[in-house]
């Protein structure tokens, strides 16, 4: 199960389609409707806040939203009627392992990714939801 802390945009379509069967996944093991996947690593982030299944589902929403943009299906309805508005905190190592992971050996990109994630931070030490696109790297994932 992977469950990314990037924005949806910057993954190609079997990523996206991933991402979501993951997430529905994701979603019916905090439900308690599954046997597996209880102590998944990658749920730790959802079961922290005070409404685990209302987590998964505004993260849910933003893997639907950025589908619907590209002209895919997926049913917002198998996404549970619950509302979240609290952010996740993700820190920028984080980011930088996942960003890594999907530009691979793209040394350029790297370094540009953390020197943008180093301003980031330093400019918003008191909102660290990164949960957003970043630019400057949008071309890389096409």
């Amino acid at each position: 199960m992977r469950l990314w802390s990037v924005h949806p945009y910057y993954l190609d379509a079997k990523g996206l389609v991933a991402l979501w069967r993951e997430g529905l996944l994701a979603q019916k093991v905090l439900q308690g409707h599954t046997k597996g996947y209880k102590n998944h690593p990658q749920l730790t982030r959802f079961k922290n806040t005070k409404n685990p299944v209302a987590a998964i589902a505004a993260y849910l929403g933003f893997v639907v939203d950025e589908a619907e943009i590209r002209g895919y299906h997926f049913d917002r309805n198998k996404i549970t009627a619950q509302h979240c508005t609290k952010k996740i905190t993700v820190t920028s190592g984080q980011l930088e392992y996942e960003f890594g992971h999907l530009l691979g050996n793209n040394q350029p990109y790297q370094i540009i990714l953390s020197f943008f994630l180093k301003n980031l931070i330093k400019q918003n030490q008191s909102d660290k939801n990164f949960f957003c696109p970043l630019p400057i790297l949008a071309r890389s994932f096409e």
